[in-house]
């Protein structure tokens, strides 16, 4: 009998709010970014609160929610407003003044602003287990009818927003929700081939480590109901210890009496099956066997969600670690640490990458960049820009160039997609830093006083996109030189590093900068600073993040380097070259080699003008190593090889003499040329070098 007394007389027709009133809905108003949430009279009534008891805080209203469903409905909730949605639906219970729970069920209309984010939540808090009773003899019998309809309508609705099996299975768990079904327990097992992996049980301890695993032609009823694609219907204990001897030594230590076992099915095969005991015995009625396959059935479409979300989730993940750098290299002089975080739903994923490129002579390269989209498209270009970006930069073009034709590859897949990257080329010996940029972040450094500041850096449009139209622009990607000290740590990260709810980029910086500045000095350890302070708080984007530090000081053997030019017909540049050559030889203490190093370099200037168009370039300079390094650069691309000239030959034995006098020499690709270089150890010496 309904206690609250005779309705009021209301006015024709009655107001909105009337009307939800008289129907125990309230309602609410909840502002997202100032963190403030309004909740009428009746909104508070339904959660049995008291006006001055509400903190006018979403904080608040989850104090008044089942501790067990707080985390399910705030997973709810922040899914619907990362995701996009424009409404969200859940079932929770409140607990009462009196410690009592009670079903209550939220309804949410979330408003955006112009660019999707979502500032203002308003919707209707409502009493879900309101069902009054009917009079007469059959009065009982139907409202135990009502509260098992209700709890699979209430079941199935929360069940529909589950995305893991986990989820499944925490609902299933749920003691409360056993109550309501009349059961003492539930066990949950999910088709794995030819078995069934039992994954969850609720009360009177039946799940048993012996049965976790069961083949599907096995004498249980789980493996029955699994095989016939129907529900065993179990009344009594007699009946559990003659038709399933295995499982009677488990069932018989159990207050239980009677039992189902309902297949749960999806697209006409079992993807697992649900076990729920009870303490009375006797058959099922029609009207619950019909409930209980009812039930069955939404669990079953549930499920069978949840696995193909967890089996993408993992496709995805494949995918993203396939297309990222395997490992690592350890770089001389050089301390990296790298950060990857994927925020995305099944197959969402982002196109976040790094790479790190050992260049050789102590130089190394490294980028991050992010293409367009959070999809598998998104990720495979991500993977074949990182490989072409890779295979630009090691053939020897300059960054510039090397992006701009990272850029003309992009255009060329005709994918609509474009990209952000930055990539820095550091020379670990002198400090020599050189970055390019296409559309990205500005770089981060913290120095090693621990100052931490943005750099700088001339950007062109993102890769992908048509280049300007510009005359003297060259590449389109201008190259910025910089100098990283010994101990400065050069900072490179995504978007999504940055990002923040309810805030501007700006505002994410500012964090990013202050979280570097006073994080540890160790670069692993503020990667994972950077990560769980600041990326855990970003706007659901992927994230990654690379750092490289540059190790000691300024090794004290170096020298150089030092450079001439060759052109052709031009009798100057070669003796020049040579003088030079004599005079920084004598200065890093090698003057007994001097001849030597003069006459191997002397057969790589005459290659360079003899067998190409337009000359080169001779560089010369100390390593940290120790040796005198000489190389020279053509615009020719192809390579010269060493062969036997006979005895009266007049040329052929330019490189077999190289290899003779060097100790080391090699060819490298440079971009549309070349660099043929050949080294020399010097002596050991006391004293720092002299300078040439």
């Amino acid at each position: 009998m309904d206690q609250r007394g005779p309705t009021p007389e209301v006015d024709w027709p009655a107001r909105p709010d009337m009307s939800l009133a008289l129907n125990r809905m309230g309602t609410f108003d909840w502002d997202v970014d100032g963190e403030r949430m309004h909740l009428d009279a009746t909104a508070l009534d339904v959660l049995d609160l008291r006006p001055e008891e509400f903190d006018g805080t979403w904080e608040g209203l989850l104090a008044r929610v089942l501790p067990g469903e707080r985390p399910r409905l705030e997973r709810r909730v922040e899914r619907a407003l990362k995701d996009g949605r424009s409404h969200y639906g859940a079932y929770f219970r409140s607990v009462r003044r009196d410690g009592a729970a009670a079903w209550t069920h939220v309804q949410g209309s979330i408003v955006r602003g112009p660019d999707g984010r979502p500032y203002r939540v308003i919707g209707i808090i409502r009493d879900a287990a309101e069902d009054p009773g009917e009079p007469g003899a059959d009065g009982e019998r139907d409202e135990g009818r009502r509260r098992m309809t209700g709890v699979v309508e209430r079941t199935t609705a929360i069940l529909a927003h589950a995305r893991t099996v986990n989820d499944v299975t925490d609902v299933l768990k749920d003691p409360e929700a056993l109550g309501h079904l009349g059961a003492v327990s539930v066990m949950l097992g999910i088709v794995d081939g030819a078995r069934i992996h039992l994954v969850a049980e609720g009360r009177l301890g039946s799940y048993v480590p012996e049965i976790e695993y069961t083949r599907i032609d096995a004498r249980f009823p789980m493996s029955e109901a699994v095989r016939n694609l129907r529900p065993v219907f179990i009344a009594s204990r007699e009946r559990f210890r003659r038709r399933y001897p295995e499982l009677w030594p488990y069932i018989e230590p159990l207050a239980v009496r009677s039992g189902v076992y309902l297949p749960l099915i999806a697209q006409g095969r079992a993807v697992g099956a649900l076990g729920l005991l009870y303490a009375r015995e006797g058959d099922f009625t029609d009207e619950e066997r019909n409930v209980l396959v009812a039930l069955g059935s939404g669990i079953g479409q549930s499920l069978q969600r949840a696995i193909l979300f967890e089996q993408e989730h993992d496709l995805a993940e494949g995918l993203q670690r396939a297309m990222l750098p395997r490992r690592i290299p350890d770089v001389p002089g050089a301390r990296i640490a790298v950060r990857y975080r994927a925020a995305r739903m099944g197959r969402d994923i982002g196109g976040d990458w790094y790479d790190v490129i050992p260049l050789g002579e102590g130089r190394v390269g490294v980028m991050i960049g992010d293409v367009e989209g959070h999809d598998t498209d998104a990720a495979a270009v991500m993977g074949q820009l990182r490989i072409v970006l890779r295979a630009y930069v090691l053939e020897g073009h300059t960054p510039g160039t090397a992006m701009a034709r990272a850029s003309a590859f992009l255009r060329e897949l005709a994918t609509e997609r474009f990209a952000t990257c930055t990539y820095a080329e550091v020379d670990l010996t002198t400090g020599a830093l050189h970055l390019v940029r296409a559309g990205h972040l500005d770089p981060v450094v913290r120095r090693g006083d621990g100052s931490c500041h943005r750099l700088q850096v001339a950007g062109g449009l993102p890769l992908g996109l048509p280049p300007r139209d510009q005359p003297g622009t060259g590449s389109g990607y201008p190259v910025t030189s910089l100098e990283l000290h010994p101990g400065d740590t050069l900072l490179l990260c995504t978007d999504g590093l940055i990002e923040r709810h309810g805030a501007d980029a700006e505002s994410g910086m500012r964090e990013f900068l202050a979280a570097a500045r006073e994080g540890p000095a160790d670069v692993e350890e503020l990667a994972d600073v950077l990560c769980d302070l600041v990326g855990d708080a970003g706007g659901g984007d992927d994230m990654a993040l690379l750092l490289l530090r540059r190790r000691g000081t300024p090794a004290p053997r170096g020298g150089g380097p030092l450079s001439q030019r060759l052109t052709p017909g031009d009798p100057d540049g070669p003796a020049m070259a040579r003088h030079l050559i004599r005079a920084a030889v004598a200065a890093w203490g090698a003057r007994e080699r001097a001849d030597e190093i003069e006459l191997a370099a002397d057969e790589l200037m005459t290659n360079a003008l003899v067998h190409t168009d337009g000359g080169g370039t001779l560089s010369l300079r100390l390593t940290a190593q120790g040796r005198i390094r000489i190389q020279v650069e053509d615009l020719s691309s192809a390579l010269p090889r060493r062969r036997e000239a006979d005895d009266w030959a007049v040329s052929g034995r330019g490189l077999l003499l190289v290899d003779r006098l060097a100790d080391d020499w090699g060819v490298e690709p440079r971009g549309g040329g070349k660099s043929v270089w050949c080294e020399f150890a010097v002596p050991e010496r006391v004293g720092p070098p002299a300078r040439a």
